[in-house]
């Protein structure tokens, strides 16, 4: 069986067991990419699972993107997913809080991408998802708050678990539970930035989608 989900590591652990019971094994390969990264063939894949096995699923999962055979344990796919999309969402927070920030000073928010993206403050966030889906106003990047939410939710509780504090991490899990509560659960993520607009009083937009 390959797993591709998103469970978190002690789920997918309980899961392994189960069909270890039953003779039957498990790949734990969650993905990254979105629908966009499957359609294409570039999705992440982080395959946890015995070498044997990896060499006889390495095929299959080629066909949808770059496996990277992250360790041996079912649930050490699983945890990097958890990190991965905790890193993801935390740089989308962050860069929303200070495009509110400049535009409430009165900088151009297409100006301050600019600048942004030519120097040590750029992510993926500031290079893809703000300008391709929040200053547009389209905010359709094609994943849920609530997807994300628990996402984060999972990453912090391997984190209480393993006894590493994630200071960072807990504010932005603070942030996606307020934007869900006043968004919904099937907002798109890149709506985040909305609540931190209300506050400030201030619509970050390009001067297009104002026009």
């Amino acid at each position: 069986v390959i797993d591709l989900s998103t469970t978190g590591p002690r789920t997918e652990r309980l899961v392994a067991q189960g069909l270890k019971a039953a003779g039957i094994s498990l790949a734990d390969c969650p993905v990254s990419g979105g629908v966009g990264g499957a359609e294409k063939g570039t999705l992440a894949m982080m395959a946890a699972c015995d070498d044997a096995t990896m060499e006889t699923i390495r095929p299959v999962l080629e066909t949808l993107g770059k496996p990277v055979h992250v360790g041996l344990e079912p649930g050490m796919g699983q945890m990097i997913k958890v990190i991965n999309n905790l890193m993801s969402v935390t740089a989308l927070s962050i860069a929303s809080e200070a495009l509110v920030l400049g535009t409430k000073a009165g900088l151009d928010p297409d100006v301050m991408l600019e600048v942004i993206n030519s120097g040590s403050g750029s992510s993926n966030a500031t290079l893809t998802k703000i300008p391709k889906f929040v200053l547009t106003r389209g905010f359709d990047f094609g994943f849920a708050i609530g997807l994300s939410a628990k996402d984060i939710r999972l990453c912090l509780e391997e984190s209480d678990a393993l006894g590493v504090p994630m200071i960072v991490g807990g504010a932005v899990r603070q942030l996606l539970t307020v934007a869900k509560s006043d968004l919904g659960a099937d907002a798109d993520l890149t709506e985040i930035i909305k609540p931190i607009e209300g506050w400030a009083g201030v619509t970050v937009a390009s001067k297009k989608a104002q026009a």
